[in-house]
């Protein structure tokens, strides 16, 4: 029997190891930042075309290359960081596994003009497929001009799976932000399509934050620092008033790397736990400096997993910094018992001959009864045919025994959703603020009042933008918000999708946009609230394009909208939930899978009673 196991060739082995290291444009990008931090580089320009598809050129004015090194550093496995295993114990570059170039030069058109500092002439070299094409002097600048053509040009399929152009771009943002960050003495320029997107001077650590992610955010940060023998502790914690129900800004570096770590988040949000609303987050920027011997950054290509070797002790430094930096400033409320000084307010004493405060009041005046009468405009009106739907529901496979039927089944189908309960008191009943309780013909249905006005009001911005109503409510004065670089680049995606749930959004330049418009039944939201709620969902969520899109938005949209628990409620507001739920073709489950009602039926009822 002949042997079957052989070696693979160089070029399908650099193929398939691709795979780990470059899984997309940003991939690129990151890696090249990289080895030009590595080079000593004071300034990085990086230029992009297409999101990178055509194009990710990086332009460095570091140390550079001899053109034996510029040959050897496409060989898999070529580094100049480290030669013994014992330096992987001290690594303090970026870089260290020899992956990164031979890499990208396995999936793309590679093209690097190279020139040693001090030396007279340069080299440049073409690599195609990581196959040498040619390699000859240059007359070039000192440092590194990397590009990077054609990417997967022979990997169709990888090349087929990439996102949109906006998608692929944001994901480059996100990858020049986190290297930007923890490098504020390096200036960085990004270009795409020959329009400048940033442009970061080298400057402090705190006007790096702020010139990448806005003006605004300088006002909201509180510095943090700290000195041990385990660890050196930097950076910026947002204000306790400043947190955040979506899109909160959360960075953590260490020894000048971005890491992701869920137990350092977790001992950030405890502290921030009695402060900030439930379900909200800070910002927040750390960076840690330590021995590298005790962590260990080659677990992934990628380098963002790291793992410490005294986590613990780690985690209650970081949540003390923490607790004492918002301890120290005025963020926090505090009682002052001092009265030295204070206004002296009168306070009534029946004592003497002191008269007391005369109250007006109208004792015709009754508040509850006068909510009651007010209806809200946000619930979808109920449908004239409301009873013949709702005996539809009654009749449906998959309703639990005797289905739900509405409490007159000899209803005219002229009667309206209160000609039906005219025969309760009451034919709603609110529980907690959360839970609409309406009675059947054979038993009690309970409705989460919010989740149901999800569905009712996903279901109508759908029905918008299938019908193409641009349901609009015009603004009487425009509200004017900004935007990151990132959020700018997804609004671009979002734009048509947005325009066809009601929002009418205006450029200004300078990633800000005016608001003229909203969807109509959101006027109690804030509008720059709302938007940017919206754009952080779908970065989150990373929408596509189609009806996918219009149905992220909907949702987003909808679940914002909504009627939140803890609302009270009229019986006229929630018998027009009530209505508008069981006129849906879908009134059981919200659009993202979540119950919206329970029945509890006769035979439960007697059952819970027996004996």
């Amino acid at each position: 029997m002949s042997d079957i196991i052989h070696l693979l060739p160089d070029h399908i082995a650099n193929q398939i190891a691709a795979g780990e290291v470059i899984q997309r444009p940003a991939s690129v990008v990151k890696e090249l930042m990289e080895n030009s931090l590595d080079a000593g580089a004071g300034s990085v320009f990086v230029h992009i075309k297409d999101a990178g598809r055509t194009l990710v050129q990086v332009i460095d004015d570091g140390k550079g290359m001899s053109e034996t090194d510029a040959r050897m550093a496409f060989e898999r496995h070529a580094t100049s960081k480290i030669t013994a295993v014992e330096d992987l114990s001290s690594l303090r570059t970026m870089g260290f596994r020899g992956e990164a170039l031979a890499s990208i030069a396995a999936v793309a058109q590679v093209e690097l003009r190279t020139k040693l500092r001090g030396s007279e002439v340069g080299t440049k070299l073409s690599i195609s497929g990581s196959d040498l094409e040619y390699i000859e002097p240059d007359a070039c600048n000192e440092g590194a001009v990397f590009s990077v053509k054609n990417l997967f040009f022979n990997v169709p399929a990888r090349r087929k799976f990439l996102k949109s152009n906006e998608t692929e771009f944001r994901n480059i943002l996100t990858e020049f932000e986190r290297v930007a960050l923890v490098n504020p003495h390096i200036m960085f320029v990004l270009r795409h399509n020959d329009t400048e997107i940033l442009n970061l001077p080298a400057s402090t650590l705190r006007q790096r934050i702020v010139n990448v992610f806005g003006k605004k955010l300088n006002q909201r940060l509180l510095p943090v620092t700290t000195s041990t023998a385990l660890i050196n502790l930097e950076g910026f914690i947002g204000r306790p008033d400043a947190t955040r129900r979506k899109g909160a800004l959360n960075y953590f570096f260490v020894n000048g790397r971005y890491i992701r770590h869920p137990y350092f988040h977790r001992a950030v949000m405890q502290v921030y736990e009695p402060l900030a609303p439930p379900g909200e987050t800070p910002d927040y920027f750390i960076y840690m400096t330590l021995d590298p011997s005790m962590i260990d950054v080659n677990i992934h290509p990628t380098k963002t997993e790291v793992k410490f070797e005294n986590e613990p002790s780690i985690w209650h430094i970081l949540s003390s910094v923490v607790r004492e930096t918002l301890g120290k400033s005025d963020a926090v409320p505090m009682i002052d018992f001092n009265t030295e000084g204070a206004i002296d307010i009168p306070v009534y004493r029946p004592a003497g001959d002191q008269r007391p405060p005369e109250v007006r009041h109208n004792p015709a005046y009754n508040p509850f009864h006068a909510a009651s009468q007010r209806a809200s405009s946000r619930p979808a009106a109920a449908p004239q045919d409301w009873e013949k739907l709702y005996r539809g529901f009654e009749n449906a496979r998959d309703l639990p025994p005797d289905g739900l039927t509405p409490p007159e089944a000899e209803a005219t189908p002229d009667e309206t959703a209160r000609d039906l309960f005219q025969h309760l008191s009451n034919s709603c009943f609110q529980y907690k603020n959360q839970y609409i309780i309406t009675p059947l013909k054979s038993g009690l249905v309970l409705i989460d009042q919010h989740r149901a006005h999800v569905r009712i009001l996903y279901d109508q911005y759908l029905s918008n933008v299938k019908h193409q109503r641009n349901v609009s409510q015009k603004m009487l004065f425009p509200e004017i918000i900004e935007f990151t670089a990132s959020e700018a680049a997804m609004i671009a995606e979002l734009s048509d999708g947005l325009q066809g749930l009601g929002f009418d959004l205006n450029p200004l330049g300078n990633n800000s946009y005016s608001i003229s418009g909203l969807p109509a039944g959101v006027e109690e939201c804030n509008p720059v609230e709302l938007l940017r709620g919206l754009v952080c969902d779908a970065m989150e969520t990373g929408v596509g394009l189609g009806d996918s899109l219009s149905e992220s938005l909907a949702l987003s949209l909808a679940r914002t909208a909504a009627i939140r628990s803890g609302k009270a409620l009229s019986v006229e507001e929630m018998e027009s939930v009530v209505a508008a739920l069981f006129a849906s073709e879908s009134n059981r489950i919200t659009p993202d899978g979540k119950i919206i009602l329970s029945v509890l039926t006769d035979e439960e009822l007697a059952k819970r009673f027996k004996g």
